[in-house]
C-alpha cells in the first residue's frame, strides 16, 4: 500500500479547529461574516453555501464548498440547504474546469475529527483539481509542496472564467 501524506498541513490541522474545546471562533463563519470575498478568496455565494479557495491547499485551485449555517454533519442540513450545497459543489467544479483545465478532480468531505476533518464542527467539501504528474518528490523528501500558481492568480482566473460564463 502506498501512503499519501501532507506534512505541510500539520499547522492547519493543529491551529484551525472549530472545536468548542478550543474556544476559537470558526474560521469559516468568521470569513463569511466579513463580506470581504476577494480578500478571503470567496468566489461563489449562494442562498445557503459558499465556495472559497483553501489557504492550505493540496493543489492549485483546492476549494472548499461550505454551508453558510454552522453544522457538523450533512444530516444537520435541511433538504434545501443540502440541495444548494450540492448545486454549488457542481458549479464550483465546473468553474474550476473552465478556469484551470485540470485532468481530474478529487471531491469529498471528512465528517468528524476521526475521519480527518481539520475543522470538524463546520461541514465542508473539498474540491481538488488534479493534473497528471501533480505529485512529486518534494513533499516527501524536503517537507515542501511546490505550488505552481499563487492563490491570488487562481482567484483571478476563477473570477475571469466566472465573468465569461459557459
Amino acid at each position: 500500500m502506498d501512503l499519501l501524506w501532507a506534512p505541510w498541513r500539520e499547522q492547519y490541522v493543529n491551529e484551525s479547529s472549530c472545536s468548542s474545546k478550543r474556544k476559537k471562533p470558526c474560521v469559516f463563519c468568521s470569513i463569511l461574516k466579513k463580506k470581504q470575498d476577494a480578500r478571503h478568496f470567496i468566489f461563489f455565494r449562494s442562498a445557503h453555501s459558499f465556495s472559497v479557495l483553501n489557504i492550505y491547499p493540496f493543489n492549485g485551485g483546492h476549494t472548499l464548498v461550505i454551508p453558510q449555517r454552522h453544522v457538523a454533519d450533512l444530516s444537520d442540513l435541511s433538504p434545501s440547504e443540502r440541495q444548494d450545497l450540492m448545486d454549488l459543489l457542481l458549479a464550483t467544479k465546473a468553474l474550476l474546469s473552465r478556469a484551470l483545465k485540470p485532468d481530474a478532480f478529487n471531491v469529498g468531505a471528512n465528517i468528524g475529527a476521526m475521519a480527518g476533518a481539520g475543522i470538524p464542527d463546520h461541514l465542508h467539501f473539498h474540491v481538488v483539481p488534479r493534473w497528471r504528474g501533480d505529485v512529486n518528490f518534494m513533499p516527501a523528501l524536503f517537507g515542501t509542496k511546490v505550488m505552481p500558481v499563487s492563490l491570488r492568480t487562481v482567484y483571478k482566473r476563477l473570477m475571469d472564467a466566472k465573468k465569461r460564463g459557459h
